[in-house]
């Protein structure tokens, strides 16, 4: 429908010609893992650092990052917030 639109305009002047990039419906996208993807694209190839076949998000490998002793400090109050409410329900 939208390469349809495309030419109908291109062909009845509306668009400017040649100032329009060259479409690639069958651009391959490789990404560093070795995944390789068919798009559509102005570039024939494309590389990307990372891709759905690598990403930690969707292979179920992410790993939570402990920044600046973060995540210790959500435990330690979490441990002495346990702690208080055993004190108080012994009272």
């Amino acid at each position: 429908m939208l390469v349809k639109a495309f030419l109908i305009c291109y062909y009845l002047g509306v668009m400017q010609k040649d100032i329009h990039p060259t479409y690639h419906s069958t651009a391959k996208a490789t990404c560093v893992c070795g995944a390789a993807y068919t798009v559509g694209s102005t570039k024939d190839t494309l590389t990307v650092e990372i891709c759905s076949a690598c990403h930690p998000f969707y292979t179920g490998k992410e790993n939570i990052l402990d920044t600046a002793g973060r995540l210790d400090r959500f435990k330690k109050r979490q441990a002495t917030a346990t702690s208080i409410k055993a004190k108080k329900a012994a009272k």
